[in-house]
């Protein structure tokens, strides 16, 4: 049974985690404090990939303070050897005698070897204390690893009647000033960000954070079927991060143009029955590549494509007051009858107010992220 204490310190461990949204990915994000019950001797949060990780931190600050204080991390202390040195030993060294995580680490190289390590030399280990919280700050990072592909968020933006675009497809912006500078935030969150070719013809995106400083811009990703990506576009020529352009073309002659810059990789992913790319294809490699959280700013055709093949696990949705007419709609999707009747799929869990527009996420009922 954990304390109240106990409790007041992982919710701080996990505020510190929080710190680390914007630079820790691949890694997951991770806070720990070092307390001799309700005293804090040090904190730290993991900042990012190849710096040390949030229990060398809050090591470092307690010092001599750590003998005999409990360790509270919001993830299970690594056992292995990587871009740094195993955080379990560093605990072993500094006198700790007992150690809360909030959750078991999934990577094979860990999962329950670091809390083992710490029992077998005599520590105390207890895991489980928010847990679901904890989950919720890693979900790119545990979707990576138990599932195989990223966490899909789709960000959509619609008039008060629907619409996406003008009858025309003339390109304007729907919402205003404050959501799209939450639509940054969320991009900075983000591991990588994908859309379509057919925006990036329209639009010449450039698909990053603008409006603030951050450690690491998120990966651009553009779906290309038949490789129509203009090689003078911002994604191919600005190298501002790492550019991904998922094609089924294969003829070295053309793709070449776009490998000479170094920070555009190709991606072949399968190709569907129907000559398309297959999505699901595209996420197994995309976790190859170390993305957890993937948002996706596209138009309604490939943002359906991800709710057809059940590949979103999040939609944020804008909603503008304005009233447009005619135009395209969010979603293109057969008619399910079935649906009006049945248990709704996506659930508000959040919703708040950005000016004049209304910012509201869903997520899938049965998403155990």
């Amino acid at each position: 049974m954990f304390s109240d204490t106990d409790i007041s310190m992982m919710e701080n461990a996990l505020r510190l985690a929080a710190l680390g949204r914007f630079s820790t990915s691949p890694n997951p994000r991770v806070g720990c404090v070092i307390a001799h019950g309700s005293q804090i001797v040090g904190q730290g949060f993991h900042v990012k990939a190849g710096e040390p990780h949030a229990e060398v931190h809050a090591l470092r600050q307690a010092g001599e303070m750590a003998q005999g204080a409990t360790a509270f991390v919001t993830l299970e202390p690594c056992s292995h050897y990587g871009r740094t040195p195993p955080c379990a030993e560093a605990l072993l060294r500094s006198g700790v005698t007992r150690v809360v995580a909030a959750m078991r680490d999934p990577n094979p190289l860990v999962a329950g070897k670091g809390l083992v390590l710490l029992e077998s030399a005599g520590i105390k280990t207890e895991c489980g204390l928010l847990e679901s919280e904890a989950r919720e700050l890693n979900r790119g990072f545990l979707s990576r690893i138990e599932r195989r592909r990223p966490f899909v968020r789709l960000k959509c933006a619609v008039s008060l009647d629907g619409k996406t675009a003008l009858s025309d497809s003339s390109s304007f912006w729907i919402t205003g000033e404050e959501a799209r500078a939450d639509v940054q935030v969320l991009r900075a969150e983000s591991c990588a960000v994908l859309t379509g070719i057919g925006t990036v013809l329209a639009d010449n995106p450039q698909l990053n954070v603008r409006t603030f400083v951050t450690l690491r811009q998120p990966t651009r990703i553009v779906l290309d079927s038949h490789l129509r990506l203009p090689p003078n576009s911002h994604l191919v020529t600005d190298g501002q991060s790492p550019t991904f352009i998922a094609t089924l073309e294969r003829n070295e002659d053309r793709l070449h143009p776009y490998r000479k810059h170094a920070h555009v990789r190709i991606l072949m992913p399968s190709e569907t029955a129907g000559g398309k790319i297959d999505l699901n294809s595209l996420l197994h490699l995309l976790a190859d590549e170390g993305i957890g959280e993937l948002m996706v700013e596209a138009g309604s055709r490939l943002a359906s494509a991800f709710l057809a093949e059940d590949l979103a696990d999040e939609i944020v949705l804008y909603r503008s007051p304005k009233i447009l007419g005619g135009g395209s709609g969010l979603f293109c999707l057969p008619e399910n009858r079935a649906a009006l009747s049945a248990t709704p799929l996506w659930t508000p869990v959040s919703s708040e107010i950005l000016g004049h527009d209304i910012k509201t996420v869903f997520r899938k009922n049965d998403n155990a992220f």
